[in-house]
C-alpha cells in the first residue's frame, strides 16, 4: 500500500474519533466534568507528544534555529486565524456551553465548522508525515491525536446541540472534518515524500506550533471551566502516558 494511502487512513482514523465523540454527545449526557477531564488529559498527552515526538526530531533533522522559526511561526499563523474566526462566532468552539446559535451570531455555524477544520489540519499533516521516515506512524503522536479529539467532538457537539443545531449539521461538520482529516494526511504525505529531511522537519515545526497554540487556546480552557485545580493533575497524567509510549 502507497506510503499515502497510508497516511490518509491514519489521519482518517484520527479524525473519526470527533465522530465518536459528537455521537456520544448526541446520544447520551455525559457530565461536564468529564468531558473536561478527558480534554485535560488529552492536552497533557499532546504536548508530551509535541515535545518528545514532534520538535525534538525536527530540531535533530533541522537544527535549533529552523526549528525555533516554524514552530513558532506556525503558532502565529493559528492565533491570526483563530482571532479572524473568533469574531465571526466561533470563539467558543470547542465549548460544551457559551456556543452561540445561529439566531444569535449569523455566520457562526460556518465558522465553528471552518474553525474544527483549522484544529484538525495540523495534527493530520503531522501524522501523514510521521510516515516518511519508513518507520510507520508515530504511535505516540497517533494516540495523542485521538485522545485530544475524542472530547473535542464531545464537548463541541454538546455545545452545538445546546446552541439548537441540528443533528445534520453537527454530523455533517464532523464527518466532513474526519474526511478532511484523511485528505490532509494523505496530501502532506504525497507533497512531501520525495522534500528534503529539512523541509519535511520545518513542516513538523509549523504544525507543532499551531497545535501548542491550540492547545492553549481552547483545550485547556475548557478543561480548567469544569476541573478546576484537577486540570494540572490529570494533563500530567496525560503526558507521563504519552511519555511512557515514546520511550517504551
Amino acid at each position: 500500500m502507497p506510503v499515502w494511502v497510508q497516511a490518509g487512513a491514519w489521519g482518517l482514523l484520527a479524525g473519526g474519533a470527533l465522530v465518536l465523540g459528537a455521537a456520544i454527545a448526541w446520544f447520551l449526557t455525559v457530565p461536564r466534568a468529564v468531558v473536561a477531564a478527558v480534554m485535560a488529559f488529552g492536552a497533557g498527552v499532546l504536548i508530551s507528544a509535541l515535545a518528545f515526538d514532534l520538535v525534538d526530531e525536527a530540531e535533530a533533522a533541522a537544527g535549533l534555529g529552523p526549528t525555533l522559526t516554524g514552530f513558532v511561526g506556525g503558532a502565529v499563523l493559528y492565533v491570526v486565524a483563530n482571532l479572524a474566526l473568533a469574531r465571526r462566532g466561533a470563539r467558543h468552539r470547542k465549548r460544551s456551553e457559551l456556543q452561540p446559535s445561529e439566531d444569535e451570531h449569523t455566520g457562526s455555524g460556518t465558522a465553528i465548522a471552518v474553525g474544527a477544520l483549522l484544529d484538525g489540519v495540523p495534527e493530520s499533516v503531522v501524522l501523514g508525515l510521521s510516515l516518511l521516515g519508513g518507520g510507520g506512524v508515530g504511535v505516540p503522536v497517533l494516540a495523542a491525536i485521538f485522545l485530544s479529539n475524542l472530547p473535542e467532538g464531545l464537548s463541541s457537539a454538546a455545545g452545538m446541540k445546546r446552541a439548537g443545531r441540528s443533528a445534520r449539521y453537527v454530523f455533517g461538520t464532523w464527518g466532513g472534518i474526519a474526511l478532511a482529516s484523511g485528505l490532509a494526511g494523505a496530501l502532506g504525505c504525497l507533497v512531501l515524500q520525495d522534500a528534503s529531511v529539512a523541509w519535511v522537519a520545518g513542516i513538523t515545526a509549523v504544525a507543532a506550533g499551531a497545535i501548542l497554540a491550540m492547545v492553549a487556546d481552547t483545550m485547556i480552557p475548557e478543561a480548567f471551566e469544569r476541573t478546576h485545580l484537577y486540570v494540572g493533575l490529570i494533563a500530567t497524567l496525560g503526558f507521563a502516558l504519552a511519555f511512557a509510549l515514546e520511550r517504551g
